[in-house]
């Protein structure tokens, strides 16, 4: 890391030439990684095919990686996060301006909106998790993702949270039953049901989220 001098005089750092070239570097394997999973399958692709298509030495993707479990939970973790940035969701930028919104209804608008983008981005990752677990070649898959709360609960029920508070959210719709609707309305699962198995475009998907969801939780709705 490079120092540099901020506007208080105090030194701050920034990313050097070597930590860009790593970041660039794991990019690149991460987006070669995900194409062969969706193309192939996580079983039938190997760490040498994901080094030839991200112009690396295999040895680069274990030095980074490891394994090929740990790549492919950083490939589902990108998908979901947009980056290879280690920010969580709900110190996400998109997150966050949702919540400020002043009303239920727009935070709903701006939500959904985050979400979707989320979801065209894993809804072809999803489908692999559970064909990976089931894995033979690689049974230790699911320790990638240690039991325990749902991290996608975990930011419906934070968004729910600031919802409820809002003065045109219903009043007989409590927090818990908030983060149930947007848990379950705006799952993976659905997502594909509408967008993969019966043809919706994504914009028609948001749509009907946000109406439904709007009308389940916002005063002043047909319900």
């Amino acid at each position: 890391m490079d120092a540099v001098k901020g506007s208080d005089g105090q030194h701050a750092k920034r990313p050097g030439k070597r930590d860009e070239r790593s970041r660039r570097t794991r990019e690149k394997i991460v987006a070669a990684a995900l194409e062969l999973f969706v193309a192939q399958g996580y079983g039938a692709t190997s760490l040498q095919e994901v080094a030839d298509r991200a112009g690396v030495a295999v040895q680069t993707v274990y030095f980074v990686f490891r394994n090929k479990r740990t790549l492919f939970k950083d490939v589902v973790d990108t998908a979901i996060a947009g980056d290879v940035e280690p920010v969580a969701t709900m110190d996400r930028e998109w997150f966050r301006a949702a919540c400020a919104e002043p009303t239920a209804a727009g935070q709903l608008r701006a939500h959904v909106r985050g979400v979707r983008d989320i979801l065209g981005r894993v809804a072809p990752v999803i489908p692999l998790i559970a064909a990976a677990a089931a894995a033979a070649t690689d049974p230790e898959i699911a320790a990638q993702w240690p039991a325990g709360p749902d991290p996608r609960y975990t930011v419906q029920h934070a968004a729910a949270e600031v919802l409820t508070s809002k003065p045109d959210a219903r009043p007989d719709v409590d927090t818990a039953r908030a983060a149930d609707l947007l848990y379950g309305l705006l799952s993976p699962e659905l997502y594909l049901i509408f967008t993969r198995d019966r043809g919706w475009s994504p914009d028609a998907w948001e749509a009907w989220a946000c109406t439904s969801l709007t009308a389940q939780l916002c005063e002043g709705q047909e319900h």
